[in-house]
């Protein structure tokens, strides 16, 4: 089912995300509707905090449009390394027609559970480090939004309430 995507600045998207205890059918079910939602945005990655959810599962998926899909789920994600820095331009489906340079690590390792509840380690780089990154502060309450510089960031704002103003 495809879930509506909560927007800038909704403050249910600063809410920190509560670790999966136990991996039932409704965890299965959201994550399902995750990816279909991602999937239908399109995005290449959403967190349940995104959609209202506040549980600390994420899905990705950076295969682009003519390759076969390569979705990732994630439950309770947890960066255990990383290293290099990158700065690239990063969109969010919660912050629509706005995109900004974000300082973030090159590499991660991340380790998480799948939906059978094994333990699973990505070795990410490129591309899907930063998928990861972003995906796992969503987790935090963190926009990629809150990474910018106090001058970009109040730009950002005064756009934000602006383009509020105007669907009014």
């Amino acid at each position: 089912m495809i879930r509506n995507i909560l927007t800038y600045p909704n403050p249910e998207l600063k809410k920190k995300s509560d670790p999966v205890t136990i991996i039932t059918e409704s965890i299965r079910e959201l994550a399902n509707d995750m990816a279909e939602t991602m999937y239908d945005a399109p995005g290449i990655g959403l967190a349940a905090p995104q959609i209202g959810v506040h549980q600390r599962v994420i899905v990705i998926d950076i295969s682009g449009k003519n390759e076969p899909p390569e979705l990732i789920i994630a439950i309770n994600p947890v960066i255990v390394q990383s290293e290099g820095e990158t700065y690239e331009e990063e969109g969010c489906l919660s912050v629509p027609d706005y995109a900004a340079n974000v300082r973030r690590r090159a590499s991660v390792i991340v380790r998480a559970l799948d939906l059978e509840g094994n333990e699973q380690t990505w070795h990410a780089e490129d591309l899907l480090a930063v998928a990861f990154q972003h995906e796992i502060d969503h987790l935090e309450g963190i926009l990629f939004v809150d990474h910018l510089s106090a001058l970009k960031r109040e730009l950002f704002q005064r756009k934000a309430r602006k383009a509020a103003e105007e669907k009014r």
